[in-house]
This record gives structure tokens, sequence and C-alpha cells, in this order.
């Protein structure tokens, strides 16, 4: 209840600033209707940032801080998606995990940057922003709400409940993941941008074999894993896209 109430003002925030527009999206190819503009998915990722500031302890250590910069600040730059200020985090954690917010912010456990050679911590951003460039969890948000509670709450005619019910949902997209197609998808982009940032792309592979073997000891409880499709189906999947590109 803590973290709903202190994300209503800012899901208020977000819907008030809402509109509905249609734009080509380069990083799924298809023309797609928004009812949450670039400017409103930022508010949204501000405050759930501050939340995650408060429940999760974040590393600040200069030296990891530094790599992980360099290396996001290579995959911000050849994204498909350019209407935002990228940022990314690292969470005092252990276990191999990483996830997306709204509105740029990527965050990443100590555990999996300390285990990955570059090329694999690129893939693994690269993945992320992937998710951010096709504004996945954007279009979860509007799915499970639609058009009509959108503006019922943008123009405070919604109850809490259904306020409560947007936070939901973006917080249930970090803890469960993302379905199959979207998944693949990122995937798809994280090795597209993980080459054109100059990075092997065999990256993506190598990092999957370390999670395969990770997932053995944890069991389903990573993000990278929960409702995710098979790691080798992923794995083959991305020798795939490496062997286009390279064509």
């Amino acid at each position: 209840m803590l973290r709903k109430l202190t994300c209503v003002i800012f899901v208020y925030s977000v819907f008030l600033l809402s509109g509905c527009t249609t734009i080509y999206n380069p990083a799924t190819g298809n023309r797609e209707t928004l009812f949450i503009d670039t400017q409103a998915e930022v508010n949204l990722g501000k405050g759930m940032a501050r939340q995650i500031s408060a429940e999760m302890k974040l590393l600040d250590d200069p030296i990891r801080l530094k790599r992980l910069e360099a290396i996001g600040n290579k995959i911000a730059v050849v994204s498909d998606r350019k209407d935002l200020s990228y940022h990314f985090n690292i969470v005092k954690d252990k276990e191999f995990n990483a996830f997306a917010i709204p509105g740029g912010t990527v965050y990443v456990n100590h555990g999996l940057m300390d285990a990955a050679s570059d090329d694999e911590l690129a893939a693994v951003l690269a993945h992320e922003v992937g998710h951010i460039a096709a504004r996945h969890s954007v279009k979860r948000l509007q799915a499970a709400l639609g058009y009509q509670l959108i503006s019922s709450v943008a123009l405070g005619l919604s109850g809490g409940g259904q306020i409560f019910q947007a936070v939901d949902v973006v917080f249930d997209v970090i803890v469960l993941g993302y379905g199959r197609k979207d998944e693949y998808l990122a995937d798809k982009l994280g090795v597209k941008y993980t080459k054109a940032a100059g990075f092997n792309p065999r990256g993506m592979v190598t990092f999957f074999q370390k999670l395969k073997a990770e997932g053995k000891n944890t069991g389903p409880s990573l993000v990278f894993l929960s409702s995710h499709p098979p790691i080798e189906e992923r794995i083959k999947q991305a020798e795939k896209e490496i062997v286009a590109l390279s064509q």
C-alpha cells in the first residue's frame, strides 16, 4: 500500500499530460497509437525511480558506475529511440537480474555486472533499452487500462482503485517480466544495438549460457527467466540474428 500511495500523484501527473497520437515506431516497424506521450512516460518513470530508490539499495560505486555508464551510453546512442535521456543504475544484489522502467532508466544488479564481460553487459543493456525503445511497458499499461479509463483518470473522474491499478500494471512488468513476443523483440534489438555500438553481439549468447547455468542454481526467480521464452530458444534466435546481421 505504501508503494501505491507514493506513486498515486505521479500517475495523476502522467495522465494529465497524456494525449492520443499515432507514430511510426522504428523499433517495432509498426505504426502505433499512444495514449501516453514521451513526457508523460518520463514523469511516470521519475515517480517509479523514486520508489525504487526507497525500496532497493543502489550502489554508489564510481568504478562500477563508470563502466556501466560508458557501455550504456554507447548503446543509447545507437538505439531506435532518441527522445529520451537514458540513465543507468546499479542495484546491490548478487542475483543475475536487470530491468528497465518507463522513461529511459535501466537497473542492473551488481552480481550480474561482476559476472559479465563488457560484451555481455552491453547485450543485457541493449536488451533493456530494446524494451524501452519498443515502449513495451507503456503499451502494457495502455492495454490494461484502455483509452476510456486513461481519459477518466486524467480528468479526475475515476476512483483510487483504478489509479492503483495503473501503478500495479507497471510494477508487475518489472517483477514478472514480459511475454514471449516482447522478449524475442528485445533480444533482436539487443543484438542489433550491441553490434551497432561496437561490441561483439555474441555477448548475448554467452550471457544466456551463463544465465542458464545460474538458473539451475537459483530456480526461476530471475526476471530474465520468469515468464520468458526458454533460454535454449532465445540462444537459437540470438544466433540467427547474429548471422543475419553479418550478411
